[in-house]
């Protein structure tokens, strides 16, 4: 074999390969697109505002339990509120202790 008829191989092979892969190359690139396309269409049939609306319900829900949580809870934590008798009970005692250290500050000072 003389040297031509390596470079003709050469440029044969190259043709062959190139041409090999750009084939390859433009059939995955019309499957890409079909598949791009496939996806576009089945995202353009469906109805995403009920999933808006179920979502917005949802959080709306959520945010109204917290809420009604939060408020239940500061409601009871009101002096107004306190007229049981544990705390009755606790009121009763501070003030017997109150007196009690009242007195007994009085009669050191005399």
């Amino acid at each position: 074999m003389s040297a031509s008829d390596w470079s003709n191989l050469t440029l044969h092979l190259e043709e062959s390969l190139t041409g090999a892969l750009g084939h390859y190359l433009d059939n995955w690139r019309q499957n890409m697109t079909a598949a791009a396309n496939a996806l576009d269409k089945t995202l353009a049939e469906e109805n995403f505002k009920n999933v808006i609306w179920y979502l917005a319900v949802m959080i709306g829900m959520f945010a109204f339990i917290i809420v009604a949580i939060l408020v239940s809870t500061v409601k009871s934590k009101r002096r107004e509120h306190s007229d049981d008798p544990y705390h009755k009970y606790i009121e009763e005692d501070w003030t017997a202790q109150i007196k009690q250290s009242h007195i007994i500050n009085n009669l050191g000072a005399n």
